[in-house]
């Protein structure tokens, strides 16, 4: 007899869990070896070419404890709603946002200064589900970004919010490259139909 195939549901709780684990592991080093600085040295540092391999490693980075618990409910409910459309394209928004974001930041962001935090791709995974919600039209995944947008829709109104301490360029690009993934990876109703003709 072959091995019974775990749950779909477990995998994807294991993958997004597993980050979470990376994030706290790497802030709890951070936080309690006073000769290692990850948010300094590995952070986006704009415009700055010693800053392009924060570009990969800024989501992974926190600045504190407060920043890392602030970011942990907020990355697993919107990580975990978008893994309900598949680990492939869960996977795919995460990388494309953090790539695309990272390098908005580094290009445009205030030169000198560190970014650093899982916020980009919450933001991504945000418009990821707002936008799939408006292209498959499906009352499934309307319900999905309503209870996306109940919960933490006010999020959009920090997109443009301009404090000290607070990234919005990666709130911006991340929301933005989320919407982006959406369209490119969320089969629309008109692209199904067509299909359908052409397979007749």
């Amino acid at each position: 007899m072959g091995k019974a195939k775990r749950n779909p549901f477990f995998n994807n709780s294991l993958l997004l869990f597993s980050i979470v684990i990376i994030f706290w592991i790497i802030t709890t080093i951070d936080q309690n070896t006073p000769d290692w600085n990850f948010t300094q040295h590995y952070g986006i540092r704009a415009r700055d070419m010693n800053g392009i391999l924060g570009i990969f490693l800024a989501p992974f980075l926190h600045v504190n404890y407060p920043h890392l618990i602030g970011n942990t409910l907020p990355f697993l409910a919107l990580g975990g709603l978008v893994l309900l459309s598949g680990r492939g394209r869960f996977i795919f928004t995460s990388i494309l946002s953090g790539a695309i974001s990272g390098i908005g930041i580094w290009a445009f962001a205030e030169k000198g200064t560190v970014h650093v935090g899982s916020s980009i791709l919450i933001f991504s995974y945000l418009g990821f589900l707002i936008m799939q919600a408006w292209f498959t039209r499906s009352i499934r995944w309307g319900l999905v970004a309503l209870v996306a947008g109940i919960f933490y829709g006010a999020l959009i109104l920090t997109l443009l919010y301009q404090k000290n301490g607070i990234s919005w360029h990666g709130h911006f690009f991340g929301f933005i490259t989320g919407i982006v993934s959406a369209i490119l990876v969320t089969p629309s109703p008109a692209k199904k139909k067509r299909k359908a003709i052409i397979k007749i």
